[in-house]
């Protein structure tokens, strides 16, 4: 399944204030080692129900923020979001987001591949017309699907960790946007240095 967005943003919109949030975000998004157990001991109840919760975390992210359901071509017509609950193109790319949160976590003592790894997905985001504007909404509809599965073991405190622990991803996957963005602005500048279909058809 791929993300496509009918008229919400340009690939290249990009203002010196949305840098300024992005390098502010990445500043103020600090785990402590008791932050970072927390959120890996979460996870270990969590991921027992990981296709659930992909599922509720886009049913509410459609619900709350539909101009979202616009990114996801196959879900752009559908306006009944109790049938998105069984719907197989859902749950999948609802299991793929949560791989995705299952790697960072797994990379949180792990900085650096961490960081590699949110700011590939950023990358890959500009090429699906995905902006960054959407990426904080995702953190915040997960921690909503959470709560109830993790029942007394949710906490004001385990809620901080993960929020920053969104809020710091979502700033590494706008870097990527934006730097992908920058490269194929070049690209676009620069035709001398693209190959020549001419001469490169066979």
């Amino acid at each position: 399944m791929g993300c496509a967005i009918s008229g919400l943003a340009t690939k290249t919109e990009f203002s010196q204030r949305d840098r300024e949030e992005a390098a502010a975000a990445a500043a103020a998004a600090h785990l402590s080692e008791e932050q970072v157990q927390m959120i890996k001991d979460s996870w270990k109840v969590i991921r027992d129900d990981i296709a659930k919760v992909g599922i509720i975390m886009f049913v509410r992210l459609f619900e709350t923020h539909p101009e979202c359901k616009d990114v996801f071509f196959l879900f752009r017509d559908v306006q009944d979001l109790e049938r998105l609950r069984t719907n197989r193109e859902l749950r999948a790319h609802g299991l793929r987001v949560m791989s995705f949160i299952e790697k960072s976590v797994a990379r949180l003592d792990q900085p650096e591949r961490l960081e590699a790894l949110a700011v590939e997905l950023g990358k890959s985001h500009y090429h699906y017309n995905a902006p960054p504007k959407y990426y904080n909404y995702v953190g915040t509809e997960f921690i909503c699907a959470v709560q109830p599965i993790l029942k007394e073991r949710w906490t004001a405190e385990l809620e901080e960790a993960w929020k920053t622990m969104f809020q710091y991803v979502a700033s590494l996957m706008r870097q990527g946007y934006q730097d992908e963005s920058a490269r194929q602005r070049h690209l676009a500048a620069s035709p001398k240095d693209r190959p020549d279909k001419k001469n490169t058809a066979l």
